[in-house]
Order: C-alpha cells, then sequence, then structure tokens
C-alpha cells in the first residue's frame, strides 16, 4: 500500500478511520527526511493493515502546530486512535521495522484501562450529589 498524504481535513478521519497509522511529519528540503522516505515507502508494502501517512510540514502547519512539531522528520504511531510513539528522527530500516512490531504487539485492552484509571485520577472532585464541582 503506498503512503496517503494527510492534511488538516484528512488527518482526524485516517487517523481515527483505521486501527494503525504511522505518521511521518517531514519537510521537502530535510535531507533526513529525504532519506527515510524510502525506508518508510518501503515498509508501507509490506505491511497489510496498517495506514503510512506522511504530513508535509510546509504545506500543513497547522496540523504540525497541533501535534508540537519542532524537528523533522518526527514519526508518529497512533493504535486505536491512541498516540503509542511519538519521536524526532530518521531511523534505520531494521529500527523502524522493530518499531513496527513493538506496536502491533501492544496489548491495547491493557492501554485503554490504563488511560482510563489515568483520568479518574485526574478529574476533578465530585461535589454534592455526585456533580463535577466548577
Amino acid at each position: 500500500m503506498a503512503t496517503v498524504e494527510l492534511t488538516k481535513d484528512s488527518f482526524e478521519q485516517v487517523v481515527t478511520g483505521n486501527p494503525m497509522v504511522i505518521v511521518d511529519f517531514w519537510a521537502p528540503w530535510c535531507g533526513p527526511c529525504r532519506g527515510f522516505a524510502p525506508i518508510f515507502e518501503k515498509a508501507s508494502e509490506s505491511h497489510e493493515g496498517i495506514v503510512f501517512a506522511k504530513v508535509n510540514t510546509e504545506e500543513e502547519q497547522e496540523v504540525a502546530a497541533a501535534f508540537d512539531i519542532r524537528s523533522i522528520p518526527t514519526l508518529m504511531v497512533f493504535r486505536d486512535n491512541v498516540i503509542l510513539y511519538s519521536q524526532a528522527g530518521a531511523m534505520p530500516a531494521g529500527a523502524f521495522g522493530e518499531l513496527i512490531a513493538k506496536a502491533q504487539d501492544i496489548d491495547m485492552a491493557q492501554v485503554q484501562k490504563e488511560i482510563a484509571e489515568r483520568e479518574k485520577v485526574d478529574a476533578p472532585p465530585a461535589g454534592i450529589g455526585g456533580q463535577p464541582r466548577a
């Protein structure tokens, strides 16, 4: 499967509409981005069921800002609409393959449980009648 170009109009739909999406934030002038592009493309061809997507940070500055992208390339791995990985810097093919395998092996039920528990702890204490305090 070829990579998908994401825009501010398509980003949310692609990430929420697919079980696993790997996003490469890049720019045409970035040497490391150009060096990593063939590794990213090759991985996209050998991993069915994963969407490999690219965000051109020059053209999609709003998307890059929303994810606080400060260095490129930056890779993000989304699974079930959760960011499992976010790291700046290109990586060799072997390390990228390991990252993909680890992301596929994560127990998402456990991740969702941990997120729910964290949200309970961070929730404001209930007021009278169980209503949240203002």
